[in-house]
This record gives C-alpha cells, sequence and structure tokens, in this order.
C-alpha cells in the first residue's frame, strides 16, 4: 500500500452552497419503466407460442370432430388405406401418393380395411369405407385427419422461424398469429385433403433455402428433400420448382461467391427432389406395376411434352395428364351472385378479399412494402414474396373456381412477409400492426367453430358468405351430422325433403330425407333442406321451390331450412 495521504480544508466550509451544487450537478433518476426480468423473457416467448399452437390446435381438433366428411375426403381416405393394404396406386392417381401415405398413418391402427376385390371408382370406394364396411365414420375420419392437424401446427413453427430469421422475435409472433388464427388455415388444416401439406412444405423448401446463405451444406439439401415432399403431396407445386431452386443457387452462391459451387448444390437439391418423388411411390408399390386407367386423357403440346420429359415414375405423369384434362374442363362457377361457366382470372383475388381477415390484408399489404423498401431486408424479398406471387398466378389460369383452398400460399407466405412491419422505425405503426393482430384474432374466434364458410365483416360474416361465395368457400358437405341433430331437435317426426351437396350418406346420420325434384312441386310440402352451394346453382324445378318456399333456419352456415306450405 502507498502512503496515506490526508487533506485538511483551511478556513470555512460553505455547507449549503457544496449541497446545493452537488443537487443541480447530479444526474436526475430514470423514470420508472416496466421493464421484463430476464428469467420472464426466457419463458415468456415460448408461452405466448404455445398459446397461440394451443388455440389453433382446438380449433382444428373441435373442427375435425364436429364435420362429416367433406366431398374430396372420402375419396383420400379410400385411397389412403387401399395403398397401405394392396400396395396399389390404382386410386386417385391424379395425386402423387405422399399425402395419401400421411393420411394413412393416422388409420395405421384403425383396422379399417377394404375389400381387396372392390371394383367401383374412388368415390364409391370411400364410401364402402366409411358407411359399409362396418367401422365408424366419426372415429375413421377423425384419425385420418389427425396426421394433416399435427403436420397444420408444425408448419406454423416453420412460420415462426422464417419470420424471426428475417425479422427478428417480434416479427415471429406477428407471423405466427396471423398464421393461427387465419380461417383458412385452419379451415383445411382441419381436413384430411392435401392443400395444406402442400403449401406447408413448399414453405419449408423456401425457408430452408434462405438458411442456406449461412450454411450451405446442411440446408441446401434439406430444401431439395422438402421440395421433393412437396411433389409428392400434389402436383400443384411443379410450377415452384424452376424458382425453389433459383433461390437455392442464389443462397449458396451468397456464402460461398463461386458459381460452380452454387450450380452443383442447386443440382443436389433438384436429385434430392426427384429422389423423394421416386420414393414415395416405391413405398406404395415396389414393383411400380402401374396400370393406366382407360381414362386418362391425352396431352398434346407443352402439357405433354411436360408429362413425357418429367424425370417421374409413369404414374406421375398420367396423374398430371389427369389433371391437364381437368384444368380443359368447363366447370361451374360462382361469384358475388353471379353463376358463370369456366374460370374467371380474378376469382381467386376476389375470393381471398372476402375471405381473408380485414387486418390480415393490411398487414400482409404493409408487409411486403417494408420487405422491398427497407434495404436490409430486401434480400429476403424473393424468397417471401415471389413465390406467393408465382403460385396465386399459376392458379389463377386454372378453370377450377372452387375455393381459395388452390391459394393458401397467400395466407401463409404473406404472414411471414406481414412480420417486417415490425422491423419499422416507427413506434405507431408496430402498436398499430399489434392491433391489426387483435382484430384478426377477434373476426378468427367470433366464427368458431365454422371455420369452411368464414367471410370477413366487410361482406357480413360467415353468415352471408353463400351469396359471394360457394362449394368449398362455403359447403363442402361438412354440416350433414349438424343437420341430422337440428332436425332431431328442433323438427322431430317432420316430412324432410333434401337436396344436399357433399358426399356423406344422409340416412347413416339418421336423416329420413326423399328427393324434392322426384316429385311435382305440389307435392313437396314440410321442410325443403338444400345446401347453400346448391341453392346458389339452381334452376329449373328446384329454383321454383326455394323461391316457394320460406327459409326457417340455418345449419352451419351452409345448409338453409325452408318450409313448404
Amino acid at each position: 500500500m502507498g502512503p496515506t495521504r490526508t487533506y485538511q480544508c483551511s478556513g470555512s466550509v460553505n455547507l449549503v452552497t457544496m449541497t446545493t451544487t452537488a443537487a443541480a450537478t447530479a444526474p436526475e433518476p430514470a423514470r420508472e419503466r416496466w421493464v421484463v426480468p430476464a428469467r420472464l423473457r426466457r419463458w415468456l416467448y415460448p408461452l405466448v407460442v404455445a398459446l397461440l399452437l394451443g388455440q389453433m390446435a382446438v380449433a382444428m381438433v373441435t373442427a375435425a370432430v364436429q364435420q362429416t366428411p367433406t366431398i374430396d375426403e372420402p375419396v383420400y381416405v379410400g385411397a389412403a388405406v387401399w395403398q397401405t393394404q394392396e400396395h396399389s396406386l390404382r386410386y386417385n392417381p391424379e395425386h402423387p401418393p405422399l399425402g395419401k401415405l400421411l393420411i394413412g398413418a393416422g388409420l395405421a391402427f384403425s383396422g379399417a380395411e377394404v375389400d381387396p376385390g372392390f371394383q367401383g371408382d374412388q368415390t364409391a370406394l370411400g364410401r364402402h369405407l366409411l358407411y359399409e364396411s362396418g367401422h365408424d365414420p366419426w372415429r375413421l375420419m377423425f384419425l385420418a385427419r389427425l396426421p394433416v392437424i399435427l403436420l397444420t401446427l408444425l408448419f406454423g413453427l416453420v412460420v415462426l422461424a422464417f419470420a424471426r430469421d428475417v425479422a427478428g422475435a417480434a416479427g415471429g409472433l406477428v407471423a405466427l398469429a396471423l398464421y393461427a388464427f387465419s380461417p383458412d388455415v385452419i379451415a383445411h388444416g382441419s381436413l384430411a385433403t392435401l392443400d395444406v401439406p402442400v403449401v406447408g412444405f413448399l414453405l419449408t423448401s423456401v425457408w430452408l433455402a434462405w438458411r442456406a446463405r449461412q450454411r450451405p451444406r446442411l440446408y441446401a439439401p434439406l430444401a431439395g428433400l422438402a421440395l421433393g415432399a412437396a411433389l409428392s403431396v400434389k402436383m400443384s407445386a411443379l410450377p415452384a420448382v424452376p424458382l425453389l431452386l433459383l433461390l437455392i443457387f442464389l443462397s449458396v452462391w451468397a456464402a460461398a461467391g463461386r458459381t460452380w459451387r452454387a450450380a452443383a448444390w442447386g443440382l443436389a437439391a433438384a436429385v434430392l427432389a426427384v429422389a423423394v418423388v421416386w420414393a414415395s411411390y416405391l413405398a406404395v408399390d415396389p414393383r411400380l406395376e402401374w396400370v393406366p386407367p382407360p381414362d386418362v386423357p391425352a396431352s398434346g403440346g407443352w402439357r405433354g411434352l411436360v408429362a413425357r420429359v418429367l424425370p417421374f415414375p409413369a404414374a406421375y405423369g398420367d396423374g398430371l395428364r389427369m389433371q391437364f384434362g381437368f384444368e380443359g374442363a368447363r366447370w361451374t362457377g360462382f361469384l358475388f351472385g353471379e353463376v358463370y361457366t369456366g374460370g374467371r382470372w380474378y376469382y381467386l383475388p376476389a375470393a381471398l378479399l372476402v375471405k381473408s381477415p380485414l387486418g390480415a390484408m393490411a398487414l400482409w399489404l404493409a408487409g411486403a412494402v417494408a420487405l422491398i423498401a427497407t434495404p436490409r431486408l430486401r434480400a429476403a424479398a424473393p424468397y417471401v414474396l415471389a413465390p406467393a406471387a408465382l403460385l396465386l398466378a399459376v392458379a389463377m389460369t386454372g378453370s377450377r373456381d372452387f375455393g381459395t383452398r388452390y391459394a393458401l400460399v397467400v395466407p401463409i407466405f404473406l404472414a411471414v412477409a406481414a412480420a417486417a412491419v415490425m422491423t419499422v422505425r416507427w413506434r405507431a405503426l408496430r402498436i398499430v400492426a399489434v392491433v391489426l393482430v387483435g382484430l384478426v384474432a377477434a373476426s378468427s374466434l367470433r366464427t368458431f367453430p365454422y371455420y369452411l364458410p368464414y367471410a370477413n365483416e366487410a361482406f357480413g360474416g360467415p353468415a352471408r358468405t353463400h351469396e359471394h361465395l360457394h362449394d368449398s368457400n362455403v359447403d363442402w358437405g361438412q354440416d350433414l351430422g349438424r343437420l341430422a341433430d337440428r332436425l332431431r331437435s328442433r323438427y322431430p317426426g317432420e316430412r324432410v325433403w333434401l337436396v344436399y351437396k357433399g358426399s356423406g350418406v344422409p340416412s347413416w346420420y339418421g336423416i329420413e330425407a326423399s328427393d324434392p325434384l322426384a316429385l311435382p312441386a305440389g307435392e313437396v310440402r314440410g321442410l325443403l333442406v338444400v345446401s347453400d352451394s346448391s341453392a346458389a346453382k339452381a334452376t329449373g324445378p328446384l329454383a321454383d321451390l326455394i323461391r316457394t318456399s320460406d327459409p326457417i333456419d340455418t345449419v352451419g352456415h351452409s345448409i338453409t331450412i325452408y318450409r313448404r306450405p
């Protein structure tokens, strides 16, 4: 220790002056602010994520246990059981097998079987399995829907991770909230169909391609595998292949700076995607003993060329030809009260305008602008916005104006885009974003558990969706069980006349009804029950019956009950 020094003041000291000076120069105490303790922050974020996904799980499970089979589901469920039981691609060849393998995984321990000698078409196969084989269709449908529900929740984590990578933790929560409260995602994520899985795998592939900018050796191959999974679920993923491979190339080039290495990893990802498609077919039929059905249409021009040159099994090419055949047909559409024939290019944007929450659309637009306008986020714009724009544009050229399920890429990908709003420095904008998320949540919760017929408040809500849209937007056959309960509770013993659009069997649910079109209108008295999609396109005798009847009740916003005196 050094020497101790003693200081002594000479003269008098003015203590009052010293105190005043010290008080004047001392910094003012900071205003008290509420700060989340570190321990609380560690578990608060995962808690919010769990709550968002938890409410989504409750919504999807509730819808799954209450809804009867929609029009497409029995086809997929029957084909799933046939694939695993007979190791055959005979049924539903217009779609690759992976989605049905996932659905079949839910039925693996259900004891569901079909007659190996069954000779009907795929619609009859589904009806045979659900209603003629001694099984409980309620139980089978829930088990078939369960894998899609679980996948939908896992894709929510992908949305969260992708948005966090692009826009940070707060942006991740905004993206996840928009995804978890999306009525369209909840509606189709609770069904044993292929629409959510194909978009979810595409999103996963894009996210992994984005991550390849940092670790190309790990994420570029994984992006290829996820792309292959999308191609193995539904052929609508095909238009995204060139874009996904380009994004993988750009990511590796950004990481390594060498064109040859980026091209090599892009090629490797393409090879892995092709391998996944082959693996999905081989998992069903290891010998690939494919016999083309007689109704496979011939495809010429560029479509035929694509079907021939794709490096996939022959069954894939024939399935693609069948899809081209569907696109060549002229289907009946319904939009804003007008019945028409053939596809309209603006149908999907118009349907999304009706069926997307108002707050979500505002955040999608703001997020897209922020992605493009913010220099540090601009690199992510092609990954988030380009796939959504491309696949929506391709879907708009289709002839099947059946529903927004063909455009689920919009609410799923743009949920990630909306996260960019939280990076803007304007505090007021971030507050508005949180308010808009709250409005989306409120709109979604108000429609519970009727998510298929959802419409936003500007178009009157789910009770009026049938005035604007039809088919899977509103009435996909999902409310047959609810109709049976309503007839038993409110109208016991009354004569029922039914025009039902769906795949369910009314008599199995206890509905004893007659066909009102089989008799003269004067003999149709009692309750006339009509699916809203059938009412929307009604002509001739059915239109006359509806016009001369009084609407007295609705079921699930998809079926109307009329009384005929």
